[in-house]
């Protein structure tokens, strides 16, 4: 194997591995790498300059999933969870990122499946190129982003990138599209975390008036309400409710 064919299948493991987050989240980046990947049988020089540039596009790739996917309202709920309990570093990050990540997934099995089949799968199959499969993997994530935003973060964005009135949603550009998502999911998000939280103050406001009404003032709330919080979470079965409250936003 020549030095270019090596470069061509380095570049063509990078261009698959980076797809997922190339195609969801920035078609016209994915529209400039492919044209790039397309001249590197050229010159060395820029063929890995293209190269560079492609892994610094797998870098930012798991930035640009968690903001255009369920992730960031999932592992927020999640991390407010752990702050409700008051439990420290109980779960750790790890599992609740892993946690996130695999809810993240079963609430976008639709989307993601369309993009597989439509996209990936030709994709890795050499029948179109990474525009193409940006092209096609661009329907089925916009039906999920506008189901889950909001009119009026729509509308802002809308109005501060002048858009048209003429222009529909489903016309607007993903530049528009993604940050209004991106608010409405972070609404949503601490909006959910609040209701979430909300019952663990009001166990530690009942520990702390009670380690005050029999002057047991200089026991520290939080050690003592902590079993207390987690006896209620175990008893609601709180893992089960919490993750079909979650799942059911994304309906």
């Amino acid at each position: 194997m020549g030095k270019t064919d090596k470069l061509r299948a380095i570049s063509r493991w990078a261009c698959v591995t980076a797809a997922a987050g190339l195609l969801l989240a920035a078609p016209v980046s994915a529209q400039t790498s492919a044209n790039s990947l397309t001249e590197i049988g050229g010159r060395d020089e820029a063929g890995y300059l293209h190269l560079l540039l492609l892994f610094a596009a797998l870098a930012l790739a798991p930035a640009l999933l968690a903001v255009v996917t369920s992730f960031a309202r999932i592992i927020i709920v999640l991390y407010f969870l752990r702050a409700g309990l008051g439990s420290g570093q109980i779960p750790p990050n790890v599992v609740l990122i892993g946690v996130a990540i695999f809810l993240t997934i079963f609430s976008m099995l639709t989307p993601l499946g369309q993009i597989y089949t439509e996209s990936v799968i030709p994709l890795l199959g050499g029948e179109i190129d990474l525009a193409a499969a940006a092209r096609l993997s661009e329907a089925p994530l916009r039906g999920f982003l506008l189901r889950q935003t909001g009119t009026d973060d729509m509308q802002m964005f809308r109005e501060l990138a002048q858009v048209p009135a003429s222009v529909t949603d489903q016309q607007v550009p993903m530049t528009i599209l993604i940050p209004s998502f991106v608010l409405s999911e972070l609404r949503a998000a601490f909006m959910i975390g609040f209701i979430v939280y909300l019952p663990f103050v009001v166990i530690d406001l009942v520990v702390a008036s009670t380690l005050t009404s029999i002057g047991l003032i200089a026991l520290p709330t939080p050690a003592i309400a902590l079993p207390f919080k987690l006896l209620l979470f175990v008893m609601v079965d709180g893992w089960k409710l919490l993750t079909e409250s979650l799942l059911a936003t994304f309906q």
